[in-house]
């Protein structure tokens, strides 16, 4: 299993299967998570090479999580990605594309259990963690069935740009009503907030931190990037500020009573769910320190 920074994450980093160079500068990026990409950033007739560099990078473990977008499962390279990269030790998770349905997520879990045909033992693989992408408006009204799907699920994503193009939206403002669907069903599967999707324009850094801003008002935590400029803007957006952290120090403190519900002396009412949100930005603003 891959090593690297203790989770909450914060930044994923796209990086192209078909670009070893590329993807071993991500490595060292300092993002929390690289994700090597074999469906949109790989051409048609790179994407059996960008598979074969991508088993071979995750023969061995990484010094950060690697996860990968596979093909989607219908075309013709889906299946080859899952059976060559299931069970590998670099392996930190699956990304699945365009999924719109649970059936979906459990046809990718069921062909990652199989063994690779290398692997000539006959000996099926654990499930690594999926993170399912739901990129059209069907995706999008599964959302909770997706993320109950199978125990191998760790959380969900957008894929903002398809699920613009499917619904005809012209701003981004328009997304908030599914991005807070995600968020609603990932909470109500017992997964961790979602990530939010990248920011397409890597020189526009004041809108990527609105974006963020906005992102994490409507409670996503992190944030995909596209290029290694954008990870210390979605950083600075996640982070806690002092006073936050302050703020969750007094709550923690007052849940050592063990008291129970109790309204702090400025009125603030603190709950299990009140404490455990606390300990989040405790643990976020470790990172700050």
């Amino acid at each position: 299993m891959s090593t690297g920074p203790a989770e909450p994450w914060l930044t994923w980093l796209y990086a192209p299967g078909d670009r070893p160079d590329t993807v071993a500068k991500a490595l060292r990026s300092g993002a929390d998570v690289v994700l090597v990409d074999l469906e949109d950033a790989v051409a048609p007739g790179r994407k059996e090479y960008a598979r074969r560099a991508t088993a071979e990078l995750l023969s061995a473990p990484q010094p950060v999580p690697v996860h990968v977008r596979v093909n989607p499962l219908a075309g013709a390279w889906g299946q080859a990605d899952v059976r060559a990269l299931a069970g590998l030790p670099g392996l930190g998770g699956l990304r699945l594309p365009k999924v719109a349905s649970p059936q979906d997520v459990v046809a990718y879990a069921e062909l990652a259990a199989l063994p690779r045909e290398a692997d000539g033992s006959g000996a099926g693989h654990r499930v690594p963690p999926l993170w399912a992408l739901l990129e059209s408006a069907l995706g999008v009204e599964q959302a909770y069935a997706v993320a109950r799907a199978h125990p191998a699920v760790r959380g969900l994503a957008l894929g903002e740009a398809d699920l613009r193009a499917d619904l005809g939206m012209r701003e981004e403002a328009g997304l908030d009503w599914a991005r807070g669907r995600v968020v609603v069903a990932c909470r109500a599967a017992g997964l961790d907030a979602p990530v939010q999707s990248v920011h397409p324009d890597v020189r526009d850094k004041a809108g990527l931190a609105a974006s963020c801003a906005r992102g994490r008002a409507l409670g996503f935590l992190g944030r995909a990037a596209i290029h290694p400029r954008q990870l210390p803007v979605i950083e600075r957006a996640y982070l806690p500020l002092p006073a936050e952290v302050a703020a969750a120090e007094e709550i923690v403190a007052a849940a050592a009573a063990d008291a129970g519900a109790q309204a702090l002396p400025d009125g603030r009412f603190v709950d299990a769910a009140v404490v455990a949100a606390a300990r989040r930005t405790l643990a976020l603003g470790a990172r700050r320190g």
